[in-house]
């Protein structure tokens, strides 16, 4: 790394993956933000405990080699995310506590816990609209080239903070057994057992994405943020697609977790997961269909 002074001990080990030449100049990403994303990954991996000074401007300065100037703005960004607090006589600290605890769930609990979420957070409604079903959405459904979907878009938010954007498609003639109203106040799973669709199985695949603008705004992050995926296609007994979901994650507010033990020993030692625990609250595992609509 270039700087005027090489790092203490103390101020090693900058980020998860322990990289410490973390400003890069050839990079197009702005040197304040290279130092402001370093510092955020200190701070939520938990190596900077809530309460904890940061080193001052001028320390950070030798540090990453740059200009006060640069500092102060990748500092007063993480002061807009909440993340610490700037005062002139105790100097710069994390701030206490996160206002919410990420949400954890089970990769393999499609279905399970039903109703958990419900009781934690809130959908807002954003649209609800009867469209042609892309041809990605109709081949996972099983659909004809003329069949019509309901596409639906809501927001799922915890203490008021956003986690979640959801999008679900679901057959026309399915949909039509219910209100749009209806998604902002009852699970899918209870609409779909309306119509008389009895659930069976789901497959999903879970990715990573990028934030355009429309998500940065319904999920109050920047545009280019990372974001979790998941697609997820839902059958009934017949084995025919009744649901497709697309939702995406802030990973600060939603985790995905499973927990697994260990069999056999020697060259054939195997990891299998174990079964998804009844979900308790937001920290436990839960699935999309739960009360108030969808949930993670």
């Amino acid at each position: 790394m270039a700087g005027r002074s090489g790092p203490t001990p103390a101020m090693r080990a900058v980020t998860e993956s322990g990289a410490v030449d973390a400003v890069d100049r050839q990079l197009p990403t702005p040197l304040y933000h290279q130092i402001y994303l370093v510092l955020r990954d200190k701070i939520c991996g938990g190596h900077w405990p809530e309460h904890k000074r940061l080193p001052s401007e001028a320390e950070l300065t030798s540090l990453f080699g740059v200009s006060r100037i640069t500092i102060r703005r990748a500092l007063n960004e993480l002061a807009a995310d909440g993340l610490i607090v700037r005062r002139r006589a105790t100097g710069t600290r994390v701030r206490a506590g996160p206002a919410t605890w990420p949400i954890r769930v089970c990769v393999d609990g499609v279905l399970a816990s039903l109703d958990a979420m419900g009781r934690y957070s809130d959908v807002t409604l954003l649209a609800a609209e009867t469209v042609a079903a892309p041809e990605r959405i109709r081949l996972a459904l099983g659909l004809g080239p003329t069949d019509m979907v309901q596409r639906a878009v809501r927001v799922r938010s915890m203490d008021g903070r956003p986690f979640s954007h959801l999008v679900t498609f679901v057959p026309q003639a399915i949909a039509a057994s219910y209100r749009p109203e209806d998604l902002a106040s009852t699970p899918m799973l209870t609409l779909l057992d309306r119509a008389g669709v009895v659930v069976d199985a789901a497959r999903q695949a879970i990715t990573a994405t990028l934030a355009d603008p429309p998500l940065a705004k319904a999920l109050n992050v920047r545009v280019g943020a990372a974001l979790l995926r998941l697609d997820r296609t839902v059958f009934n007994q017949q084995g025919r697609g009744v649901e497709y979901l697309i939702a995406r994650y802030r990973p600060d507010r939603y985790q995905l977790w499973m927990d697994m033990s260990r069999t056999g020993d020697g060259a054939g030692t195997t990891w299998s997961p174990l079964p998804a625990a009844p979900a308790a609250g937001p920290q436990s595992c839960d699935s999309e269909h739960t009360n108030q609509g969808e949930r993670p």
